[in-house]
C-alpha cells in the first residue's frame, strides 16, 4: 500500500522489514545497498536506510530523515553517500514514493552485457521495453549531477540498470519497489541462462506481452506478495 496514510512509525516498520525480505532473496551486498521512502506528509523530505549497517539491520533509530537537498534533518547515523540516486529521483519524479538501489548480480551481467531486456519470461515481461540503462560511470553516484543522470535514465520506467554496478527500482510503494526488484533480477538470470545456452525462440506477440504487463503490474499483485515474504522472513527469524 501507498505510504498515504500511514504513521512515520508504520513507515519505518515497513522498510525494517522490508530490508529483510531483500536479505532473504540475496539482494544484500555487504552493508551496500539502500531504500528510501517519501514522507506522505512532507513530500520534500524522505526516510532512508543509513550507511555502516546491513538491509537487515535497519531499525528505527538508524533510520535518517534527508530532505531534496539530500541533506539530513533528522537522524544521528552516517548517511549514504550515493543519497543524490533517491534525492534526485524524488525531486524529478513526484510520483515516486519509494527508491531502491541494490547489487543484484544477473542483472549487473545483464547491464553489461549491451542487450536489452526481452519477455523470455513472466517477470521478464514486467520490463519489456520499460527499463532504462546508465552509462555514464560504474563508480558510486556521490555527486547531484550524477543523481540526476540516473533519474534521467529511469525515465517514467519502474527500474534503471546502472552499467556494471547495480540496479535502482522506483514505485509508488515499498510493495511494488521490492517485489519489481525481485522480479528484475529473476527475469535477469532467465535471460542470461536462456541467451547463454544459444539463440532464443521468438518472443510472444507484442499484444500479449502488454497483457501480461498489465496483469501482473496491479498494486494488489505487489502487496499480496511483499506480505507474503514478509510472513517468510518472520517465520524465519522466530525459527532462529
Amino acid at each position: 500500500m501507498s505510504a498515504s496514510g500511514m504513521t512515520h512509525d508504520e513507515i519505518k516498520e515497513k522498510m525494517i522489514w522490508a530490508g529483510k525480505v531483500l536479505v532473504g532473496e540475496g539482494q544484500d551486498d555487504f552493508t551496500r545497498g539502500h531504500i528510501s521512502v517519501r514522507l506522505p506528509d512532507n513530500p520534500s523530505l524522505f526516510f532512508m536506510k543509513c550507511h555502516s549497517v546491513g538491509l537487515d539491520e535497519i531499525t528505527r533509530e538508524n533510520i535518517l530523515t534527508i530532505g531534496l537537498d539530500g541533506k539530513v534533518v533528522a537522524g544521528t547515523s552516517r548517511r549514504h553517500s550515493e543519497v543524490f540516486i533517491h534525492s534526485e529521483i524524488f525531486k524529478a519524479r513526484p510520483d515516486v514514493q519509494c527508491v531502491l538501489h541494490t547489487h543484484p548480480p544477473y542483472s549487473i551481467a545483464l547491464s553489461g552485457s549491451g542487450r536489452p531486456m526481452k519477455a523470455l519470461s513472466q517477470p521478464g515481461a514486467l520490463f519489456y521495453e520499460a527499463l532504462g540503462l546508465y552509462t555514464d560511470t560504474i563508480n558510486l553516484i556521490r555527486t547531484p549531477e550524477m543523481g540526476a543522470g540516473v533519474a534521467k535514465a529511469l525515465g517514467p520506467h519502474r527500474a534503471v540498470l546502472l552499467k556494471n554496478h547495480g540496479v535502482v527500482t522506483a514505485g509508488a510503494s515499498v510493495e511494488e519497489v521490492i517485489i519489481g526488484t525481485i522480479m528484475l533480477e529473476n527475469a535477469a538470470q532467465i535471460q542470461m541462462i536462456a541467451e547463454a545456452a544459444g539463440t532464443t525462440a521468438p518472443e510472444f506477440p507484442r499484444a500479449d506481452i502488454e497483457q501480461l504487463k498489465h496483469d501482473i503490474s496491479r498494486p494488489d499483485q505487489f502487496i499480496v506478495n511483499f506480505d507474503y515474504l514478509v510472513r517468510r522472513a518472520k517465520r524465519r527469524e522466530k525459527a532462529s
